[in-house]
């Protein structure tokens, strides 16, 4: 059975991840260990027992998810579940490399960390938006932040699923977008979200994230990991250059979805939340085998993997 993992993107922590994984297997407690030592503070105490306005903090929520990703894998590997293939939504992009051993887990912790803080830099707050466009076609939304971009910078930040596109830039860009997506049908609700990421506005925070990027030491991935801004298998002398664009281009994870379909069995969502669940439903339909956040959920899916290769 070849599987894909799938690892979440920022949003998708909550007080309490990892906890259980990290009582139950040695392995996930380690990369929590790790994580607290790489970082000079007890990540590990955020994540297990909030509170969540720490959490959400941008350049801790990143490490976390990460973390908590990284937790949910080694569970998965200490019950023999291995992946053919990974990709990760935006921040779980990291995850995928690191599972992939193209970078060390210590390093990622401290590069997403940076990277948070960057995002968080890059635009004054309230001047950036986000908005989740549901129920119309891709090219109608392209069109319509076209059409609003004399009123400000928007764009599409995130081809999510058939019938939901993300789109970010300035607040007036993003609203006049809106209006234009409500006219034509379109269901649009903004986002809680302070950074306007995968967007023109994010160019120079992607310029300083560079030279971050050139500092660490990267491997070639053990297994294809595919990468959001082409929606192919990432060769290993463009991780950089693709990083850095990921951030102020759009993220093809429907396009990522339907190129590994075609070349594994089933997903895995591996780390906090469900939220590319919904995406593989949508997008690969009978292809979801499970996520991997809890103990409940780990033991399902495991026990899924071992039906299927019986």
């Amino acid at each position: 059975m070849r599987l894909a993992f799938v690892f979440p993107g920022q949003g998708a922590q909550y007080p309490g991840m990892g906890k259980e994984l990290a009582e139950h297997y040695p392995a996930a407690r380690e990369v929590f260990e790790r994580a607290d030592d790489a970082l000079g503070y007890l990540l590990s105490r955020v994540c297990f027992e909030g509170p969540a306005e720490e959490l959400d903090r941008t350049d801790v929520t990143q490490p976390a998810i990460l973390a908590a990703s990284m937790a949910a894998l080694a569970a998965l590997r200490a019950e023999g579940v291995e992946p053919a293939m990974a990709a990760g939504l935006s921040l779980g992009e990291y995850s995928a490399l690191v599972a992939a051993g193209a970078l060390e887990l210590e390093d990622a912790l401290r590069l997403v960390a940076k990277r948070g803080r960057l995002m968080q830099e890059a635009v004054p707050p309230g001047q950036g938006m986000m908005a989740a466009v549901l129920g119309l076609e891709a090219e109608a939304v392209e069109q319509a932040c076209a059409a609003a971009a004399a009123t400000g910078v928007v764009s599409v930040a995130n081809y999510n699923c058939p019938g939901q596109v993300v789109i970010s830039g300035q607040a007036a860009g993003v609203q006049a977008a809106m209006e234009q997506l409500k006219a034509a049908g379109g269901r649009v609700v903004p986002l809680a979200v302070s950074v306007p990421s995968h967007s023109a506005l994010m160019r120079d925070a992607a310029e300083l994230l560079r030279r971050e990027l050139e500092k660490m030491r990267w491997g070639a991935p053990a297994f294809p990991v595919v990468s959001n801004v082409t929606a192919r298998e990432v060769e290993p002398d463009e991780i950089v250059s693709l990083l850095v664009r990921q951030l102020y281009q759009p993220v093809r994870w429907q396009q990522s979805l339907e190129y590994m379909a075609g070349r594994v069995d089933y997903f895995v969502e591996v780390g906090p939340g469900k939220v590319l669940s919904g995406f593989v439903k949508k997008t690969a339909r009978r292809q979801l085998l499970g996520n991997v956040e809890d103990m409940a959920s780990l033991q399902r899916t495991v026990a899924r993997v071992k039906e299927g290769e019986a």
